[in-house]
């Protein structure tokens, strides 16, 4: 019985030349995590400290980044709406001279076509409205716009200097500030590129303008010359 329970145990030989390299291995792996950017960047607490600040920084340009994209779509779909009922009404306006002018041909025709200006004034105020409303919204939307590329600005520099900071670790500057790059321009290429940049940013107001003023002279087309 006491046979039986004795223990057997094996030995099993370990290389000591293998057992050098995983030690060797083991400080390597060690020394490299100690002296690891995000390691040294934890040890140190003003560097820990700048990167959580930047990090929520970089956290609220991206809220504000997103409600301003929302509000640039709200304004997209206000200013589609104005269009449609730009040109609902003045479809409307232009049928309803179309048949008044037919049933008119039975009638005085003289006296119908001495009042044009009285339908044509109606859709000059009315289209005056649209636009005003339209050229509001532009504004707003320019203005917006603006606004949202200076904050993708800030923001992809402050994304810059989290970079930089983890890949630094402790040998960063903690005086460096996030810094947006601005693009130079000489005084001649703005002169020469403004008047464009304002007709392609307008475009919209200049054409319903141009509608309006083709349908002020239609109106006594329409009710002078059938």
């Amino acid at each position: 019985m006491a046979e039986m329970k004795d223990a057997h145990i094996v030995e099993i030989p370990v290389d000591e030349e293998q057992q050098h390299k995983l030690l060797s291995a083991m400080n390597t792996i060690s020394a490299a995590i100690q002296h690891h950017p995000l390691m040294e960047i934890s040890e140190s607490p003003g560097h820990l400290l700048l990167l959580k600040l930047w990090q929520r920084e970089e956290d609220i340009f991206g809220r504000r980044i997103a409600l301003k994209e929302t509000r640039l779509d709200s304004i997209k779909r206000e200013l589609f709406q104005l269009c449609c009922f730009f040109f609902i009404f003045h479809g409307f306006f232009l049928t309803i001279l179309f048949n008044s002018s037919v049933n008119s041909q039975e009638e005085d025709t003289s006296h119908t076509c001495m009042k044009w200006w009285i339908p044509g004034l109606l859709s000059v105020s009315t289209s005056l409205v649209f636009v005003f409303l339209v050229q509001v919204k532009l504004w707003r939307f320019w203005k917006v716009w603006k606004q949202l590329q200076r904050e993708r600005t800030d923001s992809r520099a402050v994304t810059r200097c989290i970079q930089e900071l983890r890949m630094k670790g402790a040998s960063f500057d903690l005086s460096k500030e996030p810094h947006s790059g601005k693009r130079m321009k000489s005084s001649s290429v703005e002169i020469k590129w403004k008047p464009l940049t304002w007709f392609s940013r307008y475009l919209i107001t200049i054409a319903l303008v141009c509608f309006a003023g083709l349908v002020f002279p239609a109106t006594k087309f329409i009710l002078c010359g059938f």
